[in-house]
């Protein structure tokens, strides 16, 4: 069925309490509310609900287990009703509605829902569910969710199920924000959230990166005491690593003294990703300290970590590790190239190479990984070579197939070929460049002495260079001696960071070469008077740790 049709059958709909008067001569008649009040307390004749719907009537008898007429009092705003089902198109005389009046308790009657009420309930929460789960898109989840509030069904039902499923189709489709406002309204309609429903919420919090909304649903789980809960605690250790606050979410880790694998999980990506690589793999060991299997989501993180540290000897264990981590059950593609990256990473490309070899099934991230390995240590010619046979094999490459593409042309100096692959990414493949795209082609044309159309480059970007940018092009200002465009990026480069030293020393170099001595002591005196020191080298060696 198309969603947009989902609800469009509930129309408003009235109702009235009449009495029948067919005896009489006279028509019909609608009952005012004190009159039928006083009507039905004298308990004169039958009585029945009668349904306005467009232009259908349906009348319904009252409720045979009710014997005394005198206690039907019925007040119509708590008539509450339940429709049949989202197919129906029309009523007519002869559908069968269901209506569910709640009474208050002072008047002792509570009518129960038939078996037949209950079937109509139960197929309309599947079309519910069914409809929210099939949208595709952004535009189908709104028209659905227009018209569940249109037909006030979360009124009808009101419990965390109904609102958590449609809540999860916005996360699915990367809207936070309606996902959110849907979790707001649900607390304001009086309903606390459950074990699924801040889960959810936290993934939307994580899209957005709003660290105080993650710190209102971390009190929100202390208040409802699912703080401990193996899938909120996991939710709540992600948010405060992608915030940066990895003492918040190690605090939250070491709060729960009956740990799941998954919240180790949770830690050791977050700690790998946020670049504090060394405590990501202390984790590890600690984690087989305690007893745990590893599984293959652990150690796609660990193996990224360890190829950020480049210590090939822990490599060659993890490895060993993924390998009895592996699933049979499901596709090893993740971490497969995760070993790849690692590798390429440790410098060990026929590691690498055997590892993509020995692959059933590879897709881009795959490629990708083989790629930029390649391209980093200065393959040019096999990283291109790997890039034809990718497009060959009909694998459409990602804006990170084009970094590893134009880093390799920057290291082999093409820039011609680095120019049609850059402009390929938008005509050919609809990628519009991005921040790292930029800057590989500063850093191509740098490299070959093209100042001047690198300077053109950075001017032209649609988005304002970072000091990535500036400091490649500063570097290459340095290594071929242009005052000009390197007084040009330094201004502005200070600009952004007034504190960064070496842009100082860079340009005091630049100086230097071209035996402009008073421009050298200049820049030297006005790093004294702005208290800026120059930063000492350092060098730093690895050392293996044993997996037990």
């Amino acid at each position: 069925m198309d969603p947009s049709r989902v609800f469009s059958d509930f129309a408003p709909v009235r109702a009235e309490v009449v009495r029948d008067i067919s005896n009489s001569s006279r028509v019909r008649r609608r009952l005012c509310p004190e009159r039928e009040r006083r009507e039905l307390e004298s308990g004169g004749g039958p009585v029945e609900i009668r349904f306005h719907r467009m232009h259908s009537v349906i009348r319904l008898p009252l409720p045979s287990h009710i014997k005394n007429p005198k206690l039907f009092n019925v007040r119509l705003s708590k008539l509450r009703f339940i429709y049949p089902s989202f197919t129906c198109r029309r009523l007519s005389a002869s559908a069968p509605v269901h209506a569910q009046e709640c009474i208050s308790g002072s008047y002792g009657i509570d009518t129960k829902p038939c078996a037949s009420m209950q079937r109509y309930s139960s197929n309309l929460i599947e079309s519910f569910v069914t409809h929210l789960q099939s949208c595709s898109s952004l535009q189908q989840l709104n028209q659905v969710y227009a018209r569940t509030i249109r037909s006030q069904v979360l009124d009808l039902y009101p419990d965390p199920f109904y609102w958590n499923t449609l809540m999860r189709p916005y996360v699915r489709l990367t809207c936070p924000n309606m996902a959110l406002r849907i979790y707001i309204q649900m607390l304001r309609a009086g309903i606390l959230p459950d074990c699924y429903t801040l889960p959810i919420s936290l993934k939307a919090v994580c899209q957005v990166y709003v660290v105080e909304w993650g710190q209102q649903l971390h009190s929100m789980a202390i208040r409802i005491g699912l703080e401990v809960n193996e899938f909120v605690e996991t939710g709540l250790i992600n948010i405060y690593c992608k915030a940066g606050d990895f003492e918040g979410a190690h605090k939250v880790f070491e709060q729960n003294p009956d740990r799941k694998l998954g919240s180790w999980n949770a830690l050791i990506g977050g700690f790998a990703q946020g670049g504090r690589s060394k405590e990501a793999i202390d984790l590890f060991l600690e984690l087989r300290g305690c007893g745990f299997l590893p599984d293959d989501v652990t150690m796609v993180s660990v193996a990224s970590a360890c190829g950020s540290i480049g210590d090939l000897s822990l490599a060659l264990q993890i490895h060993k590790c993924a390998y009895q981590a592996k699933s049979l059950t499901k596709s090893d593609v993740l971490l497969s190239n995760s070993l790849i990256d690692m590798y390429g990473k440790c410098g060990q490309l026929d590691l690498a190479y055997n590892v993509f070899a020995g692959m059933a099934e590879r897709n881009v991230s795959t490629w990708t990984s083989m790629i930029v390995g390649l391209a980093m240590h200065g393959h040019v010619n096999k990283a291109l070579d790997f890039f034809r046979d990718m497009r060959q094999c009909g694998v459409r490459p990602n804006h990170v197939t084009f970094v590893g593409v134009l880093c390799a042309c920057a290291h082999g100096g093409l820039v011609e070929e680095g120019w049609d692959y850059f402009n390929a990414m938008s005509a050919e493949y609809g990628i519009e460049p991005q921040m790292s795209h930029y800057g590989c082609m500063v850093d191509l044309l740098g490299r070959e002495g093209r100042l001047k159309e690198a300077r053109e480059v950075v001017r032209g970007m649609p988005m304002k260079p970072n000091s990535v940018i500036w400091g490649t092009l500063m570097g290459a200002c340095e290594k071929h001696g242009n005052i000009e465009i390197g007084e040009w990026v330094a201004m502005n480069l200070l600009e952004l960071e007034p504190w960064n030293d070496g842009v100082y020393v860079v340009l005091s170099n630049i100086y230097a070469a071209a035996g402009m001595w008073v421009d050298v002591q200049r820049i030297r005196r006005m790093m004294t008077e702005r208290k800026v020191a120059k930063t000492p080298g350092y060098s730093v060696a690895a050392t293996s740790k044993g997996l037990k």
